[in-house]
């Protein structure tokens, strides 16, 4: 998968953007990078293709990206692959590292102290998926753009 800066993407028909994608290299404020992309990538395509983006579903994409970039970037060696594409009425992020170990949910636990980022994105994702790849991981999750 070839970089894309984070001002570019892919157009769907009618030239309007539907997907971006970005390397993420582990520096300082490369998570907060992450989470302003989503947010410019869901606001564009709200401006640009007219759907409508709740601002929940805006806060909750921004949390499920922080919670997969910070995992990916503390267990996977190199860079960390961020996409975002819209898919019908969702927006699903995708998140491809280079460790193949798939991550394995820990069950609830309200006295453990962290750790808990996986659980997170599987109890507000409408969808959850991990695969792994001829080379890393994969993880999608999906989120709905309206309430």
């Amino acid at each position: 998968m070839e970089p894309v800066p984070p001002d570019q993407g892919s157009s769907a028909p009618g030239g309007n953007l539907a997907e971006t994608t970005v390397a993420l290299d582990g520096k300082d404020g490369c998570i907060a990078r992450a989470r302003r992309l989503t947010g410019d990538f869901l606001s564009r395509v709200q401006s640009r293709d007219g759907l409508a983006v709740s601002a929940r579903a805006m806060d909750l994409s921004q949390l499920v990206v922080s919670e997969l970039v910070t995992n990916a970037l503390r267990h996977a060696p190199g860079p960390v692959l961020l996409q975002l594409r819209i898919a019908g009425a969702a927006v699903e992020i995708v998140v491809w590292d280079s460790d193949p170990a798939l991550p394995v949910p820990r069950a609830p636990d309200p006295t453990r102290v962290g750790q808990h980022g996986l659980e997170i994105v599987r109890a507000v994702a409408e969808q959850f998926d991990v695969a792994q790849e001829p080379v890393g991981k994969r993880i999608v999750a999906r989120l709905g753009l309206s309430d």
